[in-house]
């Protein structure tokens, strides 16, 4: 909460204390300012703090432990149709949620151990070969499990998953207020979302700072001398891989409830690099960053998409790049000058693991 205030422009560094204030009611109230240009914008935001949830998960893997993953999007799948074979009419099991989404965090950070294994001897290159390979297989796996036996319903994907059903209360159902008042179902996925995104940040941030943190801090600076002073790098490198993971899988659940239908075209290699975009732009190693690089890059399709084509229009009378293009250019394009304007991304990370007492003469600080 501090790093994401004090990246409030003029006020974070003026008013850090306003700037808290800034942020939790532009939380809170986000849905409530999307909705008077539509119901769509709301949905986006939905998905928004399903990436930020992604970002924070990859950013304990990339950003923390130092593990290039190009395969990411893998767990996400596996919290996804693990959710969709326990809630919904293709095996007829239909298992409350607060069952099945432990059960979709438990199989992806198994996932996540299955893959760290095999890479414990891999560095940069080689490693991000091997991760992607790996996001590949699961993908190819749900895309051909419909024969002889259908598992996976394959290509078609699995329909009519159970929604999320909190205390008697279905979030995919409007809740009347009176005759004239109701409160549309996407700000119900949207705040059980931001509380969990919130919990993920409380979580990462009390991680950061214990010995699990710092411990990976050393390991991503450099491995021979977190080995020489007695760390474990391959368990801390096989911790790393199962909670980033785990995070993955949560998010899987969520979107299979919050979107009611699966399949292996929302898994792609793309959304991988698309969930490693938004951790580096916004800085890597930095929670904060992970949030606002996930933020901004998970809006910008949608806003491409609703200005793109009637700029070009007015400026040049025909569409002359379709927007997906235009967005894959322009993604392209900021992370070229990131890299050469700020490689460490929007908000950098800064040290957190010594006291400021011994840093503060030396004009360094958190």
């Amino acid at each position: 909460m501090n790093e994401l205030a004090l990246a409030v422009p003029w006020l974070g560094k003026r008013n850090p204390q306003a700037a808290r204030w800034l942020i939790l009611v532009l939380a809170l109230a986000a849905p409530i300012i999307a909705i008077l240009f539509g119901r769509t914008w709301v949905r986006v935001l939905d998905f928004a703090l399903l990436y930020v949830m992604l970002a924070l998960g990859l950013n304990l893997v990339v950003g923390f432990a130092g593990l290039l993953d190009l395969g990411y999007i893998a767990f996400y799948a596996v919290g996804a149709y693990t959710f969709a074979f326990l809630a919904s009419p293709h095996f007829d099991v239909h298992l409350p949620f607060w069952v099945v989404l432990p059960l979709a965090a438990g199989f992806a950070a198994m996932a996540g151990i299955m893959l760290g294994f095999p890479v414990l001897r891999l560095r940069g290159d080689y490693l991000a070969i091997v991760t992607l390979g790996f996001g590949e297989i699961v993908r190819i796996f749900m895309n051909n499990l419909n024969y002889p036996i259908n598992i996976t319903n394959g290509p078609q994907g699995i329909n009519a998953l159970d929604p999320l059903v909190l205390f008697g209360w279905d979030l995919s159902r409007n809740i009347q207020v009176t005759e004239d008042f109701s409160i549309n179902s996407l700000f119900l996925y949207y705040y059980f979302f931001l509380a969990c995104v919130v919990g993920s940040i409380v979580f990462i941030q009390r991680l950061q700072v214990s010995r699990v943190g710092r411990a990976w801090a050393a390991m991503r600076d450099d491995e021979l001398a977190a080995k020489a002073i007695g760390i474990n790098t391959r368990n801390m490198k096989l911790l790393a891989f199962s909670l980033g993971a785990t995070f993955g899988g949560v998010a899987g659940g969520l979107f299979g409830s919050f979107q009611g239908f699966v399949s292996p075209e929302s898994f792609s290699l793309m959304e991988s690099i698309a969930v490693l975009t938004m951790v580096v732009f916004g800085g890597m190693g930095n929670v904060a960053g992970a949030i606002v690089g996930a933020l901004i890059l998970s809006a910008l399709p949608e806003i491409l998409r609703h200005l793109a084509v009637p700029v070009q229009q007015a400026l040049f009378g025909t569409v002359i790049l379709d927007p997906e293009v235009l967005r894959m250019l322009l993604l392209s394009l900021a992370m070229i000058l990131m890299m050469l304007l700020k490689p460490a991304g929007l908000i950098p990370a800064h040290a957190r693991y010594s006291h400021v007492e011994h840093l503060r003469g030396r004009g360094v600080t958190r």
